[in-house]
């Protein structure tokens, strides 16, 4: 993978918060159970197959305040560290679902949506809020994934200058430097547990 592929690899995976198609609990999926295309998948480490479940988390996020759809991912992001953002594409299908079964209800200002409780919703959302699924995130788990997506910013800003003020040889010492970072990465995955 040559130069200009890396800094484009990255530079996507930055606009992804750092998913890489592979990450920690969440996902991006579909119907809310997250997918390999958006990244942040769940519990890497700890049983590939589960994910926060969408449908619960913004009926959860809902029995505190009406929201946006942008500021349920806004917060759910927030409250994980950044472990689990879930995709526009996961959760506006969730609250178009949850809409037609009456749970919520949504109130159109200014060109934007903001959803809120129906009575019929509050039961479903109460037991959801007690199992709130970012609550799955133990504290340590959040401060990793905080300082791996701070290493990653800096890294990025280091190669942005590269790029930008860099020497020829010194752009190209610095994709073989990202090739052996690339390798090393996934050398790590590729450790047994």
């Amino acid at each position: 993978m040559g130069f200009r592929q890396n800094f484009q690899a990255m530079h996507e995976a930055r606009m992804r918060g750092f998913g890489f198609g592979f990450g920690p609990p969440g996902g991006h999926g579909h119907g809310g159970h997250g997918g390999r295309g958006h990244g942040h998948g769940p519990h890497r480490g700890r049983g590939r197959g589960r994910r926060p479940n969408v449908r619960l988390a913004v009926l959860a996020l809902l029995t505190e305040r009406p929201m946006h759809g942008y500021e349920m991912i806004q917060e759910l992001d927030n409250r994980t560290g950044g472990a689990w953002r879930p995709s526009p594409g996961s959760v506006y299908p969730t609250l178009q679902l949850l809409e037609d079964e009456g749970l919520i209800l949504k109130e159109s200002s200014g060109g934007r949506n903001r959803f809120s409780l129906t009575e019929a919703g509050q039961a479903e959302a109460t037991a959801a809020a007690e199992q709130a699924p970012w609550a799955e995130f133990a504290a340590d788990t959040v401060a990793s994934w905080n300082d791996i997506r701070e290493s990653g910013f800096a890294a990025m800003n280091a190669l942005r200058q590269v790029m930008t003020n860099g020497t020829d040889d010194q752009r190209a010492r610095a994709a073989a430097v990202l090739d052996e970072t690339r390798r090393k990465l996934y050398a790590i995955l590729a450790e047994s547990e």
